[in-house]
């Protein structure tokens, strides 16, 4: 794992998302170091897909805002798009194409000189351990093999922050290992800054540099796997033990449609 630099990539200043009376996301701050591997977490409906969506300039913030290096995120979206990858929860690859065709399809909407696609494309392959199937058709893969291919795509064009939600959700232990090796070898390789959410408690106390918890809208804590669980006072504690005492019992999720609407919407405008 890369140790981060002190020097922050994401810089997030009292971050508020409001549907109506609701409030998703309640005046958050906080920041991220170049080269950290962040952990995100908290019960469902907390706010962290929302301030993912606000961060990659898919939703609009209610009040505050934040920079992704030095772009903010209100006036300079467009470039702020440039500058980051993201992998959702949601199957974002096309079945119907080989995974070379959707490695292209993206490195097109990046705006790669046609020059270097080629060698991009085929470099992530062998990267991902993906050469020998460049050709398949995507609806053939299994899960861990299209969650890698979906990780390159949002790699495609070097971005400088990659985010990452619930990157290995529904995968079986052996495709969630091999997931998180890529990751953290493109930390390593490349010195990506990887913002992710999980509710896999074993995966962010191997992989993370830093852990925020978000409950409620709120942040409860924020601090190293080590630090967090030295907060609980509980000998031999865990990143379970600290979700258990930073957040209680899990909350229902709340705002999910509203939220999904409005992520549809900005999508349709950009087209």
């Amino acid at each position: 794992m890369m140790a981060s630099r002190m020097d922050p990539i994401i810089q997030v200043d009292g971050l508020t998302k409001n549907y109506g009376k609701f409030t998703a996301v309640n005046g958050i701050s906080f920041s991220v170091n170049k080269g950290e591997i962040f952990a995100f977490l908290g019960p469902n409906g907390a706010g962290k897909s929302t301030t993912i969506k606000m961060l990659i300039t898919l939703l609009r913030p209610t009040k505050g805002g934040a920079k992704i290096g030095s772009f903010d995120i209100l006036t300079d979206s467009s470039e702020v798009r440039r500058i980051i990858g993201y992998v959702p929860q949601m199957v974002s690859v096309d079945g119907s194409l080989s995974a070379y065709d959707n490695l292209m399809l993206m490195a097109r909407l990046y705006d790669l000189k046609a020059k270097e696609r080629k060698g991009r494309i085929n470099e992530i392959l062998e990267f991902l351990n993906l050469e020998d199937k460049a050709s398949v058709l995507v609806k053939n893969f299994s899960g861990g093999m299209v969650r890698k291919l979906e990780i390159g795509q949002a790699f495609v064009h070097n971005p400088l922050v990659l985010f990452l939600d619930e990157p290995t959700a529904g995968l079986d232990p052996v495709a969630k290992k091999s997931v998180w090796g890529h990751l953290v070898d493109l930390n390593k390789k490349f010195g990506t800054t990887i913002f992710f959410t999980t509710h896999n408690m074993d995966e962010a106390e191997d992989a993370a540099t830093r852990v925020t918890i978000i409950n409620q809208g709120k942040i409860s804590a924020i601090g190293t796997p080590a630090e967090l669980e030295k907060r609980t006072g509980k000998k031999n504690a865990t990143l379970e033990d600290v979700f258990i005492f930073f957040t209680g019992d899990k909350l229902e999720e709340q705002g999910n449609f509203k939220d999904i609407k409005e992520t549809r919407r900005t999508l349709g405008k950009r087209g």
